[in-house]
């Protein structure tokens, strides 16, 4: 069966994203072969939110062009997601920024006592499930990511951030 060109080097591409990561998925492979693209999000967490309430996201940014600023996101849950930054470094007090900068060649931690997503007013989210998550850069536009969301009550309280090597 023949199979044209373009099919072929996309397939390859993909499979070499999937070998890059190890297995694991990763947003943004769908390039054509040879190329990375700018940015790659990583693992994706978010605590389930009491009822109503209001939770963070967590999730690992790779940048592989130059300097880039996270000047938007959204969920599949719908409500506003907001970025929280801590006031000064080592500070466990948080404020509200406009951006997130992530410099060249740098790999970004959205962490709990560091720069991370706030959601509120989003649908109600349940543990064990997953939900998009599609951050905007004011250079690479938009890169979506699937979240899990954790349940604290039933162990999975915590997050786990990882890159595959």
């Amino acid at each position: 069966m023949l199979r044209a060109p373009g099919a072929v080097a996309a397939r390859a591409a993909v499979a070499a994203c999937i070998l890059a990561a190890g297995g694991a998925a990763i947003t943004g492979c769908a390039r054509a072969a040879g190329t990375v693209p700018a940015i790659q999000l990583g693992t994706a967490s978010i605590p389930q939110p009491p009822v109503g309430g209001t939770t963070d996201a967590f999730l690992v940014i790779r940048n592989n062009g130059p300097a880039d600023r996270l000047v938007s996101a959204r969920t599949s849950d719908g409500g506003t997601v907001a970025f929280r930054a801590p006031v000064r470094s080592g500070s466990v007090t948080m404020r509200t920024v406009p951006d997130i900068g992530i410099a060249a060649g740098a790999v970004v931690q959205l962490v709990p006592d560091g720069p991370h997503l706030l959601i509120t007013g989003a649908r109600p989210m349940r543990g064990n499930t997953s939900i998009t998550l599609t951050l905007v850069f004011a250079r690479a536009g938009p890169v979506s990511v699937q979240a899990d969301v954790t349940n604290p009550q039933t162990g999975g309280g915590s997050y786990f951030l990882n890159w595959p090597a």
